[in-house]
Parts: structure tokens; C-alpha cells; sequence
């Protein structure tokens, strides 16, 4: 029987979500199938772009929390309820 793989099981077999046995049958999924490769690529790319994205806050934020963190002693719990 040939099993049907969704758009989301290609997802979960993009970050290693998916047994050694459903990478087998994805890829072979794949090998049939253009329209869920093309998906595949299309993600594939898509997670490389995400994974180069940096963020860094602005030095007015880091400065925040360090002022911020400075008025406690070590021996002071920090209040978190504001």
C-alpha cells in the first residue's frame, strides 16, 4: 500500500521529526512526486534564509537590562512582578 504524505509530514521530515522508516518513504514520496518536491526545496530554502537571520538589540535595550540587573545584590532575589 502506498502511503499519502501531507505537506506538513515534509515539514516534520525537514527537521529530522520523522522515523528512519518515514524518512525512506518521504524520500521515495519525494522521488514521485514534483509537486512535493518542489515544496521541499522551496522549504529547504526558506529554513537556510531563517537560519542566517541575526538579531542584536539596540544598545538603549542592552543598557536597560543591565541597569536594571545592577540593583540587586547577589543576595537578592530579583522581583519580577512588574
Amino acid at each position: 500500500m502506498t502511503k499519502t504524505f501531507t505537506y506538513d509530514d515534509v515539514v516534520r521530515y525537514l527537521y529530522a521529526e520523522t522515523s528512519p522508516q518515514e524518512n525512506d518513504d518521504i524520500v521515495e514520496a519525494l522521488a514521485s512526486d514534483a509537486e512535493m518536491l518542489a515544496f521541499y526545496l522551496d522549504s529547504l530554502e526558506l529554513q537556510a534564509q531563517m537560519d542566517r537571520i541575526v538579531r542584536t538589540p539596540s544598545e538603549k535595550v542592552t543598557e536597560k537590562i543591565f541597569s536594571y540587573s545592577r540593583q540587586f545584590t547577589t543576595t537578592q532575589p530579583a522581583d519580577f512582578s512588574i
